[in-house]
């Protein structure tokens, strides 16, 4: 992979990227089927990804022919590497297992090891038969959304798909490592104006977040609508805010420390929640929820904005759904995705039906809505939101950090390039503002020096 990296870094062509031989094995972060059950009889919380992450060689799949290799520049951590590497709340090699029936190269997913990794970032360096509209030389992000456009089911919705899957939770040969293999239409350009690192944290998060809120399958956010943002600083929320504010809303950020608070108010996020330091608990026991905190929080809202919120951008799932579908106005809206605290929800039905609002699931993104989030990032309208960088050989200890949300925003991971490389268009990137492009970063490391 060294000798793809140096082709890269030195500008040469693609027809000189595509003479390098592909390696029979590279590096990669993953997890293995004989180790599942190793933290058996432990509690969420002290099931450590340090333990069963595991960096090294692994061989070279064969390509599709509507597949293409991409030399890792850079990936990222999501919620899904850390539910692997924990095997919660189930083990993904069943997701391989059934992968591994439906072809000859779903087969090739089958393995005794899954590498992980949903996000990315790097340069094409083969292509496979069928592959019309990038070439060896293109740099790219990934998005994960794994879809067999042969379904009928894919082509109104492709997230609609009976066989829809998660590049590198739901599939094998993920993006945390240096070589990996994706569907040709898993590509995005690279943003320009972005390092590897800056550009490879966005794609599952920032996607995601575009869907449940703009997208007209989800909540279809209006001009000037407020929205009330769970973990408003992190993966998820972090680009909701922006999205908010992109749309002349008024995002009402919920988060844990008066330090995420300051990061929202940089942010533009003028109406913001210490859920910690005004002590919201809204259940007394693990069995009962306190409705007189729903109360208390949707006071608190008013007080800031004046009214209930028209959208609730929940992602927490049991500790906050009770809150979460009390704090939406009559009529409005709860869009919900993934469920980090808990997918056991509970809440009061007749804070739903008497006055008429609906939840809304939702999940990933079709090509349409990553594509169009990659260009609203490209054109520096939304910044990603990196706040600390490992290198590969750390991805247990930085999804350990996400476990236990010791983060702000996302942590990028080095797999073949070093920090600050990347960008081709640094004009673009001083007219966007490298302070606002830099802006988690630059908070963590304030946060780490103080």
């Amino acid at each position: 992979m060294q000798d793809f990296l140096e082709a890269i870094n030195s500008g040469a062509s693609g027809e000189d990227i595509a003479a390098i031989p592909i390696p029979e094995s590279f590096r990669a972060a993953f997890v293995k089927r004989d180790e599942t059950d190793m933290f058996e009889g432990l509690e969420s919380w002290e099931k450590d990804p340090r333990k069963s992450v595991h960096v090294e060689d692994v061989a070279t799949p064969e390509l599709a022919p509507d597949e293409v290799y991409v030399a890792v520049m850079a990936s990222s951590i999501n919620f899904n590497t850390v539910w692997t590497s924990i095997f919660e709340p189930l083990p993904t090699f069943g997701f391989l297992d059934r992968l591994g029936k439906e072809s000859v190269w779903g087969k090739r997913h089958d393995l005794d090891y899954h590498v992980i990794g949903s996000d990315g970032s790097g340069v094409v360096v083969q292509t496979g038969s069928a592959v019309r509209n990038w070439k060896v030389g293109d740099r790219v992000v990934m998005h994960c959304n794994h879809v067999d456009d042969q379904d009928p089911s894919a082509h109104n919705d492709s997230m609609q798909a009976a066989n829809q899957r998660i590049w590198g939770f739901e599939t094998n040969f993920g993006g945390l490592a240096d070589l990996t293999v994706v569907k040709a239409n898993q590509l995005m350009p690279k943003p320009t104006h972005l390092t590897w690192e800056e550009s490879a944290v966005n794609a599952l998060c920032a996607s995601t977040s575009y869907r449940m809120l703009v997208s007209d399958n989800s909540a279809s956010m209006k001009q000037g609508q407020s929205v009330l943002i769970w973990g408003a600083t992190g993966g998820l929320g972090g680009y909701a805010v922006q999205l908010v504010l992109n749309g002349g809303g008024t995002p009402v950020g919920v988060v844990s420390s008066p330090e995420k608070a300051e990061l929202l108010n940089q942010l533009g996020c003028e109406a913001v929640i210490d859920r910690k330091a005004e002590d919201f608990q809204f259940w007394s026991d693990p069995h009962t929820q306190d409705e007189g905190e729903w109360r208390r929080f949707g006071k608190r809202i008013r007080s800031m904005i004046g009214e209930d919120v028209d959208i609730v951008f929940e992602h927490p799932g049991r500790q906050t759904m009770g809150a979460s579908v009390f704090a939406a106005k009559r009529g409005g809206t709860v869009v919900t995705c993934a469920a980090t605290s808990g997918y056991m929800i509970e809440y009061d039905n007749r804070h739903l039906w008497m006055k008429l609002k609906r939840i809304v699931s939702s999940h990933f993104a079709n090509y349409e809505e990553a594509w169009a989030m990659n260009k609203l990032i490209d054109q520096g309208a939304i910044q990603p939101i990196l706040s600390a960088v490992y290198d590969l050989d750390q991805v247990g200890e930085a999804a350990n950090q996400v476990h236990h949300n010791l983060h702000e925003g996302k942590l990028g991971v080095m797999c073949l390039a070093n920090e600050g490389e990347g960008i081709t268009d640094m004009e673009k990137r001083e007219r966007i503002g490298v302070e606002k492009i830099e802006m988690f970063r630059n908070h963590a490391s304030k946060l780490e020096n103080a």
